[in-house]
Order: C-alpha cells, then sequence, then structure tokens
C-alpha cells in the first residue's frame, strides 16, 4: 500500500478547494432575509449542493465511460473514478471539520458520524486502489442529495409553498428511493454475495457502514415523508375539522 500515492494529493487539492469555495460563497450567493440569522447553515448547505451535483454527475458519467466497472466493483476501475473518490473524501473531510467549528456536537452528532464511516470506507478503497466501483456506486446516492440540499436551500430561503419547491419534493422522493435505498440495498445484497473474495476486515467495515447508514437513510425518509406528504395531507384535513 503506497500511502502517498496521487489520490491522496488529489484528496488534499479537493479539502482545500472546498475550503476555499465555502469561504467565499457569501460574495457570490448571497443570503435571503430569511437566512440571514444562520449565515453558516446557508453557507454550508451550498457547498454540499455543489458536492452533490459534481459528484452525483462525476459517478454516472465513471460507469457511462468504463461499463466494465460495473462487472467488477473490486479490481476494476478508471483514473477517472479513482479521483472521484478522492475529491469526495476532500469534501466529506472539509465538511466534518466545518461542522466541528461551527455547530455543536448535539446538532451535528449524526451527520460527523456518517462523515467518519464515509470517510473510513472510501480511505480504504483510495489506498488499496480496489472497491473503486463499489465506493462509485456509493456515490450515486449523490444523485439524491442533489434535491435533498436543494430543498433545505428552498426551505431557508422561505419558498416552501412555491411550486418549485413541490416540484422538488416530489423529484426528492422519487430519487430517494432509485439513488439511495435501492443503491444501498444492492450493495448489500452485493456484499453478501461476494463474501468470499473480500477480506474480513474489509468485508466487515463495510457491512457495519452499511448497516449504519440504512438505518440512517430509512430515518431520514420517514422525516421527509412526514414533512412534505403526510403532513400537507393532515393540512386540509384539519381545516375540515375547524
Amino acid at each position: 500500500m503506497e500511502l502517498l500515492n496521487p489520490g491522496v494529493l488529489v484528496t488534499a487539492v479537493s479539502f482545500t478547494g472546498f475550503r476555499l469555495l465555502n469561504g467565499e460563497l457569501p460574495r457570490v450567493i448571497r443570503a435571503p432575509s430569511s437566512a440571514q440569522r444562520n449565515p453558516w447553515k446557508w453557507r454550508n448547505i451550498w457547498t454540499s449542493f455543489i458536492h452533490s451535483l459534481l459528484t452525483g454527475s462525476w459517478a454516472l458519467l465513471g460507469f457511462y465511460l468504463h461499463p466494465e466497472m460495473a462487472e467488477d466493483l473490486i479490481s476494476t476501475h478508471s483514473h477517472f473514478s479513482h479521483s472521484l473518490i478522492a475529491v469526495s473524501i476532500g469534501y466529506f473531510l472539509h465538511d466534518f471539520v466545518d461542522m466541528l467549528q461551527n455547530q455543536k456536537l448535539h446538532q451535528s452528532w449524526e451527520l460527523l458520524f456518517h462523515h467518519t464511516v464515509v470517510i473510513t470506507c472510501f480511505g480504504i478503497s483510495l489506498l488499496l486502489h480496489r472497491y473503486i466501483g463499489f465506493s462509485v456506486v456509493a456515490l450515486l446516492v449523490e444523485v439524491n442529495s442533489i434535491f435533498l440540499h436543494l430543498r433545505q436551500i428552498l426551505l431557508m430561503a422561505n419558498l416552501l409553498k412555491t411550486t418549485l419547491y413541490r416540484l422538488n419534493s416530489l423529484l426528492n422522493l422519487g430519487t430517494y428511493v432509485i439513488f439511495r435505498i435501492s443503491t444501498l440495498a444492492w450493495m448489500t445484497r452485493w456484499l453478501v454475495l461476494n463474501r468470499e473474495n473480500i477480506p474480513l476486515l474489509t468485508y466487515t467495515v463495510g457491512s457495519v457502514g452499511m448497516a449504519i447508514m440504512t438505518v440512517m437513510n430509512i430515518v431520514l425518509f420517514y422525516r421527509l415523508l412526514r414533512s412534505d406528504f403526510l403532513k400537507s395531507a393532515r393540512d386540509p384535513q384539519r381545516e375540515k375539522e375547524k
């Protein structure tokens, strides 16, 4: 294992780039009055949105350009996909540091825990030059994160009752099922089927990571469903009862 491989350099550049981007965003995208009471969160969500847009598209393009990677998620990969993992680790490291600096632990512990799992799993893949394809599959969830972060942006901009918010809610829920829940289920199945081809330590880390991600995403799905659909369905009924 080569510790100072090019992927580590790309990760460092990515970390620095996202730190700079995060600092410059207030000059480029001004926070509306409804978001000015929490400028850090506004800046943080926009940075996350840009990461999702970049890596979600990159993951899809990676499989499109190198379809053979889908047939061998362990050892087959391209420099293009290896760089994607490095860039994503850089972002998660930045976001981890950003939350530690600007948010109280009881508000961010879930995301900090999530980022720790992702950085660990992606880091193993990056350094070993193995399981890159599997990691790229994991990054397909960022396609959904585009709409998930856009939802937060619209909420902070006080655009809850707009057509754009309702359209985004539908796209968010649809892509959540396709790119998050289905992807995680497929990844879990792949781990089980390929148990004999994976070292015990790597298999254990991967399995624990998948279990944690599955629970977290089921909880988040319920919260989204309750907030954007079940709640809106109950409100008219309450109006009738009045």
